[in-house]
């Protein structure tokens, strides 16, 4: 099929007909935020915050599912897109219990890296500070409530790339929780492999290896497209 020809904050912009405004974008060399999407798993389109303007629509729609097409005009950092980007952050951060000063990924955290770059300075929403567990019944990784932001990716990840899908969500809303095996200790889980995918897949310090001290869970996010590209293109990356 012939390729799509766009324009990305004025930019003239060629990409292949599959191509997302995401996938288009990164090639240009030109970056959209993102928390939930993850090369090597499906989009998901949860975080919202890699959301662009098209043409003249006043809606926005999501750089990561939203196909490119012939002549599209997209803009991804107006002032409108950066202060909407400001509250979804802020919002997250009001919604569970993030102390980046005692967490394992201080230093090493999408969600804390994302506001310093956005300018998060504070928060002008009502924490909620819900209280939540920490489960550490498994005998190699952790999962604490407090620091998730409901991305799905180690569920994706589990699912995708090992096949297992021991993680799932359970809940509506703000009550919406990661689970193992319907809802039970990570560590009774019978279809747990421990591969740790999961944890690498997790952009915060939701996700841990059991030991690991503040700032010092480094996660490799690489690890994950490196499998998929060997699986499915018999190609081993150097």
């Amino acid at each position: 099929m012939a390729t799509q020809t766009l324009t990305i904050d004025g930019k003239l912009v060629t990409a292949r007909p599959e191509d997302t405004i995401l996938s288009a974008s990164k090639d240009a060399g030109i970056d959209i935020p993102t928390l939930c999407y993850l090369d090597g798993l499906s989009a998901h389109g949860g975080c919202r915050l890699c959301m662009v303007e098209v043409g003249s629509q006043n809606r926005l729609l999501p750089a990561c599912t939203t196909p490119v097409r012939e002549d599209m005009n997209v803009s991804t950092s107006t002032p409108r897109l950066v202060e909407y980007r400001r509250m979804i952050v802020a919002l997250l951060l009001a919604e569970r219990n993030h102390v980046c000063s005692v967490c394992v990924a201080n230093g090493h955290c999408e969600l804390q890296s994302m506001a310093y770059a956005l300018g998060v300075t504070h928060v002008r929403f009502e924490y909620l500070s819900p209280e939540l567990p920490v489960d550490v019944s498994h005998d190699r990784y952790g999962m604490d409530h407090n620091r998730c932001i409901l991305c799905t990716r180690c569920v994706r990840a589990c699912d995708q790339i090992e096949g297992a899908h021991t993680l799932d969500v359970m809940g509506r809303g703000v009550n919406s929780r990661i689970v193992a095996d319907m809802n039970q200790p990570w560590g009774d889980s019978v279809t747990c492999t421990s591969c740790g995918k999961c944890v690498q897949a997790c952009p915060t310090g939701a996700l841990f290896r059991q030991g690991s001290t503040v700032a010092e869970m480094e996660k490799d996010r690489t690890m994950l497209q490196f499998l998929v590209t060997a699986r499915e293109k018999k190609q081993w990356l150097v």
